[in-house]
């Protein structure tokens, strides 16, 4: 039966597949796809998995013949028997063998997996006590993941599956050939996106998030259709449910019907030539009606996205977001010199343009890994993150900063601190950059000269913004943070997305202010936040006067169109009538 799922859109265009599923459990499970050859040797893994769970709850029974009945209740007794029996069910030994053998998925993901679709069926029981099993099924998956965490596992790179040039109405009558896959999740952390980076996922969707989440920003940069938000989809869609995302519309639709079926694919064909429309821009140059030049830059997360920041014409990167390669290493942070080679990686990849790299942010929506959710403070977003965890361990900091100095004696790169707001927290970082350039010349490292910048992202810096010009070269705007802080909104809540606006007068007049002061004393600005990227901004952002955008490699292009159908003279009265108005929202819908 075809039904809708209404959530948020984070990344426009259509996608088409299978759903595949990511269960969630208090074990971090790696997913990841394997190799055929690898097959036997991931069923051996789950086998011995269960094996230890199996001795364990044998010894268990072994101690309680010796116990009294008061010491050991007879309740404890059948509970061990219902999970030697379940680890027993061929049902659940077989259906995890499958998805090994049949979509190639490495032992946790097919064990969670499993454990999804027989969960499910104990839901639809009608006996009370049969439905309660589901709980101990969980049980004791939990425990064969555990069992499975002590066995090393080879660090696989996602495998692309080939398509065939079928239509999608061929497609649900014929289960067999290889067809796009759709990851559906309760949530996905930056690290588990990156790990999908690269994969065979055609789009995603998860129960939470808002549009300016980190699992949203990275399925913009991954550039494939993506909702999130969209409350029970984990526990609506089931596995291998055809599914079609309209990352347009926020709206996913499950089982559809061949007509919807056919409409999607109109509309997926359509966009692609959408697309080629844009491709025609590359080479033109970013300026406006009236002759200003407007430079377009590239947000990325690791070094390997500046292929698609050339690809699409960017002059830069505007922010490289250092943090991703942080995240995902339990607690092994990179040293010195792997943080010199990627940020060397990066400047090379940009071919003698300028990058832009931020350090380290993490923490509140982008924990270093998954083990952090489990000691997460009450408010992360206004807790120990960013530049404060960096001034909290300078040690840490400064290992970073001499990477990055490193890197700069192979090209131009900035520095941009996130986060500031106190002048002693400014005087502070500058001081730790200086230690860091006086170990370099100790032990005779070669290092090049750096621009520092900062973030304006906390309503007191754009109010104290004199201040931040005094110490620094130019600035960036991160507009998600500035509108979650502005809004006391947590951007990564779907409950309050609604509420995330930022046309908001307070949001607009902090951005204006501030590009307004740095064009006063001739400093370099940009807006680095989604505010960049969304083409429904670019008129007002041009009329405020700022002539740097700084976005996912995506959103370049159509950005740029948007760019060169504009008139900056006209625009700039128009931007002060929005600024003036107390709906700006509607005024920016007026021609």
């Amino acid at each position: 039966m075809t039904f809708s799922i209404h959530g948020l859109p984070v990344a426009r265009g259509i996608a088409i597949g299978r759903a595949v599923l990511v269960a969630s459990s208090r074990v971090d499970v790696a997913h990841y796809f394997i190799s055929a050859d690898q097959v036997k040797a991931e069923i051996d893994r789950v086998r011995a998995g269960r094996d230890a769970v199996m001795d364990e709850l044998h010894r268990l029974q072994a101690n309680i013949a010796h116990m009294s009945a008061k010491e050991a209740p007879q309740e404890l007794t059948a509970l061990l028997d219902v999970h030697l029996m379940l680890l027993e069910d061929e049902e659940l030994i077989g259906g995890v063998k499958h998805w090994i053998t049949d979509r190639l998925y490495n032992a946790e993901w097919a064990l969670t997996t499993q454990l999804e679709v027989v969960a499910r069926q104990f839901d639809e029981m009608e006996d009370e006590y049969l439905r309660e099993r589901k709980a101990d099924l969980e049980q004791i998956t939990e425990k064969v993941l555990r069992a499975l965490k002590g066995v090393a596992s080879p660090i696989m790179q996602p495998m692309s599956r080939p398509q065939r040039n079928s239509s999608q109405q061929d497609l649900l009558l014929d289960d067999t050939v290889d067809v796009p896959l759709i990851l559906v999740a309760h949530d996905l952390s930056p690290a588990d996106m990156l790990q999908f980076k690269q994969s065979v996922f055609a789009g995603f969707i998860t129960d939470v998030g808002g549009r300016t989440s980190h699992t949203a920003i990275v399925a913009r940069s991954l550039d494939i259709p993506a909702v999130v938000g969209a409350r029970l989809s984990s526990h609506l869609v089931r596995q291998d449910d055809w599914v079609i995302i309209d990352g347009d519309a926020g709206v996913v639709v499950v089982d559809p019907s061949p007509i919807i079926l056919a409409e999607y694919g109109f509309k997926q064909r359509q966009h692609e030539l959408d697309r080629g429309r844009l491709s025609r821009l590359l080479h033109t140059p970013s300026v406006t009606l009236d002759g200003q030049k407007i430079d377009l830059l590239a947000n990325i997360e690791m070094p390997e996205d500046t292929v698609g920041a050339v690809k699409v014409g960017a002059v830069g990167v505007g922010l490289f977001r250092s943090e991703f390669l942080f995240m995902g290493r339990q607690g092994k942070l990179p040293n010195e010199e792997e943080q010199y080679q990627a940020y060397r990686r990066a400047i090379e990849g940009m071919h003698g343009l300028p990058v832009t790299i931020r350090t380290v942010d993490v923490g509140a929506d982008k924990p270093l890994d998954n083990s952090a959710k489990e000691d997460a403070h009450l408010n992360p977003a206004l807790g120990l993150r960013a530049i404060r965890w960096c001034l909290a361990d300078p040690a840490m900091f400064r290992t970073q900063l001499r990477a990055i100095l490193r890197a700069a004696a192979h090209g131009k790169i900035n520095l941009l601190i996130p986060m500031l707001v106190h002048g002693n927290e400014i005087r502070h970082t500058l001081a730790l950059l200086e230690r860091a350039r006086v170990e370099l010349d100790k032990r005779g490292v070669a290092y090049g000269q750096v621009k520092i910048g900062a973030m304006i992202e906390i309503p007191a810096a754009a109010l104290t913004i004199k201040l931040f010009l005094k110490y620094f070269d130019f600035l960036s705007i991160g507009t998600n943070d500035l509108i979650q802080y502005t809004l006391a909104i947590d951007r990564a809540d779907e409950s309050v997305a609604h509420l995330y606006d930022p046309t908001h007068p307070a949001v607009l007049r902090l951005v204006a202010d501030t590009i307004a002061e740095c064009q006063a004393q001739g400093k370099p600005v940009s807006v680095c936040g989604e505010m960049a990227g969304d083409v429904t901004m670019t008129r007002l952002l041009l009329g405020m006067g700022l002539r740097s955008f700084s976005m996912h490699p995506a959103q370049i292009l159509a950005v740029k169109q948007e760019i060169l159908r504009s008139d900056t003279e006209k625009l700039t009265p128009w931007a002060a009538q929005v600024l003036a108005d107390e709906d700006p929202a509607a005024r920016m819908l007026q021609p």
